[in-house]
């Protein structure tokens, strides 16, 4: 028991140590930019180009994840090589200057281009790396409700990690020694924060990871084609990576292909997540500028030291503590979401933090008063604890019923009628199909298929498909879908929702002369996230209702 305590917190220790520097990244990075001198429009498509990049290689790097068996297990490799481009992101943004000044003679264009390039470094790697993070907790607790606890602490510790990354901010750091010897407030707090990251990246080195289903499905794959499981220790480690990497690459033509098999359930909850997280990125990644301008009237690019820069850091400071703020609701209501879902149940929770986050989006949009602005701003944690719980809950939910939720899939190999011989019993019967198209592939613990128990015993008739037999050992059959690629496509709907923002937020801006543009269309969005949300499927019964609409 204290054991799985330890390796769950050992797990999301590093969720919360990169969730600090996510957090203040997303504070940094906009005043930043704006004061190199970069345009509004320009600075919102800078922040897209990082999670453009995750939204080509999290799939990429979920799916080699699944297929990957080494020493350290399947995801910490991967989680790893992640977090040292974050500490490489976290070395280049605060000294872009001078290492800028000691490469070139006319430094400007080099520091922005050096600045630009560790801020889509820390974007992708960062955001990239939460996705083996879920996966992991997943592998190391599977099942429905196993796996709500244990996204309650990932999302309590992600709440945690954004309370710290808010916070810091917040602080006047400038008054001390340590940061007047590393050269400002900048400087100190992304030294602070490569201290932190360092710290929780240890952690995962005593992280007991199991080799799972890379190792196991190498070996049916062998036995399916008649070749010799070799030994780890006769593959050298540079030939299995550039396997490895052969690999990702020949799957970027099937890219597009992937997504258009990904399963029923699947596809309907990625559409609400895109819904949901653009409405909550329309607003995250805006706010303190929001603050900082449309409450405050100040300037970003004015000089620093005059009265609209000093509104204008004030602003910034005043939308640090109303995201502290939301993250500490989102604390709350990490501890409390098990309870909450047990009694009023999944739909509820998803469709009523919708709702909420409309209305606080909607009075932040017409209202300038800030307490008002900055309560609004805590309400959005409870959308933000529902999206970092429930929908990996949901995940580990059809994949502990393939059978169920996978069933009109088509990931899943279809049958040959040509090549399936069936013995028939009598009519209006039900049918049972085995997984894996034979016997040997029976339904595991989870539920039965619908309607097979109720059946009457003397109407029953089994089809037993024997293609499998008909195909020539030579071709391996389909292996499992795996769990961290089903992560991936959601995170990809976390990444496409940052990524259509920034890219279009910036033009609307301009064109409106408002940065109150950011919360309308974050309430727009949120309308669209309830609708879309009343089609996700939670249970069996949602399932069934669906299949019985489109037959």
């Amino acid at each position: 028991m204290w054991a799985r305590v330890a390796q769950l917190i050992l797990v999301n220790v590093l969720t919360c140590g990169l969730e600090i520097c996510m957090a203040t990244g997303t504070i940094y990075i906009p005043p930043l930019l704006l004061e190199s001198g970069m345009e509004e429009r320009f600075m919102t498509m800078v922040l897209g180009v990082g999670p453009v990049l995750g939204l080509v290689f999290v799939p990429m790097i979920g799916s080699a994840s699944d297929r990957w068996s080494g020493r350290f297990g399947r995801r910490r490799p991967f989680i790893w090589a992640l977090c040292v481009g974050v500490l490489l992101s976290l070395l280049i943004i605060p000294h872009a200057s001078s290492i800028a000044a000691l490469l070139a003679p006319r430094p400007r264009r080099l520091e922005l281009l050096l600045l630009v390039s560790g801020i889509c470094l820390i974007d992708f790697c960062g955001q990239a790396c939460f996705t083996p993070l879920e996966a992991l907790v997943s592998d190391l607790f599977p099942g429905e409700e196993e796996s709500r606890q244990a996204f309650s602490v990932y999302s309590f510790m992600i709440s945690l990690g954004g309370c710290v990354g808010y916070l810091l901010p917040t602080v006047d750091w400038h008054t001390g020694s340590l940061a007047v010897l590393l050269g400002g407030q900048e400087p100190f707090i992304y030294a602070l924060l490569t201290l932190i990251f360092l710290l929780s990246l240890l952690t995962t080195a005593f992280i007991s990871e199991e080799r799972g289903v890379g190792e196991v499905s190498s070996k049916r794959l062998n036995s399916a084609t008649g070749v010799a499981p070799k030994s780890s220790r006769c593959c050298p480690r540079p030939q299995h990576l550039r396997l490895v990497v052969k690999g990702c690459l020949s799957l970027l033509p099937r890219l597009y292909e992937t997504y258009q098999h990904v399963p029923l359930v699947i596809r309907r909850l990625f559409v609400a997540e895109l819904c949901s997280w653009m409405a909550l990125m329309s607003f995250l990644l805006f706010y303190t500028d929001f603050v900082g301008e449309a409450l405050f009237h100040g300037v970003p690019t004015a000089q620093p030291g005059t009265e609209e820069r000093l509104h204008y850091d004030e602003g910034v400071r005043m939308g640090s503590l109303g995201l502290f703020l939301q993250c500490v609701t989102s604390l709350v209501f990490s501890l409390l979401m098990d309870r909450l879902v047990a009694r009023v149940g999944m739909r509820a929770i998803y469709l009523s933090s919708m709702v909420l986050l409309a209305l606080a989006t909607s009075v932040m949009t017409v209202s300038r008063s800030l307490p008002l602005v900055t309560l609004m701003a805590a309400a959005t944690g409870y959308t933000f604890c529902t999206l970092q719980i429930l929908p990996y809950s949901l995940t580990c939910l059809y994949h502990s019923n393939k059978q169920v939720f996978f069933a009109c899939s088509k990931s899943l190999p279809s049958v040959d009628k040509k090549g399936a011989e069936k013995m028939m019993l009598p009519p209006g019967a039900v049918m049972q199909h085995y997984t894996n198209g034979h016997p040997g592939g029976m339904p595991g613990p989870g539920p039965s298929l619908k309607g097979l128990a109720d059946a009457p015993s003397l109407g029953l008739y089994v089809s037993l498909p024997m293609d499998t037999l008909l195909v020539p050992p030579s071709i391996p059959p389909a292996p499992p879908r795996g769990m961290c690629l089903d992560m991936a496509i959601l995170d990809s709907a976390y990444l496409l929702s940052q990524v259509l923002p920034s890219l279009c937020m910036g033009f609307i801006v301009h064109l409106t002369g408002s940065v109150t543009a950011y919360m309308a269309c974050a309430s727009a969005f949120s309308l669209l996230a309830i609708y879309f949300s009343g089609r996700v499927i939670f249970d069996k019964g949602d399932l069934n209702s669906c299949l019985s609409l489109s037959a």
